[in-house]
């Protein structure tokens, strides 16, 4: 099907709301902002939702093949938008929980299904999990605290092509050779990905000592963090802004032994990762705050496997074969996390937008289509 077919069966409606936690701009903007996509001249009743920590999903491109099979989808977007180095888990959470109130209040949507793909994966389940059971509620103050406890939990929860959590993709994509955070050139090359003394392919003991470092590099950054935010702190500065270098270096963009699957390599998703590894990638800039809140391995609430603990509802799992930067241990783990005991795991053909072919888009649409309809 084409585009210009798929959005002639389908209407959409810009949504921009206010957030309990964030006012309407100056300019005009809102700090809640989204598409919702319904089918043509229908108000259904079960509507997907899908946020991700800094990506524009207004036009998600999953959404049109939704509508045109009979269900809502809202592409949603939190204040973070584009502004991914000031991201605080919190807020965001209370902006998920702004469109989701839409949804049932306004839109008319009796179901909600959470839709967790790419780096938002972990988001949404760390918003149904505050929903489930919360956490951060205890340690909020005021209006933060009150709509925290008012977010409303979905029906059914979908990972697709989901990262694990925020930490754990920014650590395993970390070139653990990096000794001078604000020097890119300078690295040990002992442990080089990128050196041909040390492979590809890459030895065992390689391998676990590259992961080590990878780690440790986290967690440096983590104790430097600390002590810059109490020095600035101190000097009555609240926070300030560092950059990141050198994070396309997972072991798995090099050698296709590691996590074996149907992906091109050497690859990643910005090109080749020797070349993608001199650039500005994940995690360029971050305030000291949004560090500890998104990235930290030790402080981050953004990792999956504890949300996904709490899951009491069904829950699908979605991955693609051919994804350069979501592996096969990646969707193993999220569903071997999540707690609800009607869950499924479904490999599926494509890359991790399924950029690669609309068959396989549509058809990985359609395995969702009807397991949501199978739980009615």
């Amino acid at each position: 099907m084409s585009d210009a077919d798929l959005l002639a069966k389908v209407d959409s409606q810009f949504v921009g709301l206010v957030s309990p936690t964030a006012p309407r701009i100056q300019a005009g903007g809102h700090p809640c902002q989204g598409i919702y996509w319904t089918p043509k001249g229908k108000r259904p009743k079960t509507a997907l939702i899908a946020t991700h920590y800094n990506v524009d999903f207004t036009e998600h491109y999953i959404a049109p093949h939704f509508a045109a099979r009979g269900l809502g989808f809202l592409g949603w977007n939190t204040r973070y938008r584009g502004a991914e180095d000031q991201f605080l888990l919190e807020h965001a959470l209370i902006d998920i929980g702004v469109g989701v109130r839409w949804l049932k209040e306004k839109a008319g949507v009796e179901r909600v299904v959470i839709l967790g793909n790419s780096g938002g994966g972990s988001l949404m389940g760390a918003y149904q999990a505050e929903a489930i059971a919360p956490t951060l509620v205890q340690e909020a103050k005021g209006p933060t605290r009150d709509a925290l406890a008012a977010i409303q939990k979905a029906d059914l929860y979908i990972s697709l092509n989901a990262h694990q959590g925020r930490p754990e993709v920014l650590t395993d994509w970390m070139d653990a050779s990096v000794v001078d955070e604000f020097d890119p050139t300078k690295t040990d090359e002992s442990l080089n990905p990128f050196n041909p003394d040390n492979g590809p392919p890459y030895s065992e003991a390689f391998i676990a000592r590259y992961r080590a470092a990878q780690r440790a590099r986290n967690q440096r950054i983590t104790d430097w963090a600390k002590k810059e935010l109490a020095r600035v702190n101190a000097a009555g500065v609240p926070d300030i802004l560092f950059p990141l270098y050198r994070t396309w270096g997972d072991l798995r963009f090099m050698d296709p032994a590691i996590d074996p699957s149907d992906r091109p390599c050497p690859g990643c998703y910005r090109g080749h990762p020797a070349q993608a590894n001199k650039m500005p990638g994940i995690g360029r800039a971050n305030t000291l705050k949004t560090w500890l809140s998104m990235w930290s391995l030790s402080e981050s609430k953004c990792q999956g496997r504890d949300h996904l603990a709490k899951f009491t509802a069904p829950a699908l799992v979605v991955q693609s074969t051919g994804d350069m930067g979501v592996f096969p241990s990646d969707a193993r783990k999220i569903f071997d996390f999540i707690g609800a005991r009607d869950k499924k795991l479904e490999m599926v053909k494509g890359a991790h937008y399924f950029e690669d072919s609309m068959a396989y888009r549509e058809s990985a649409a359609a395995l969702m289509v009807d397991w949501i309809n199978s739980k009615n």
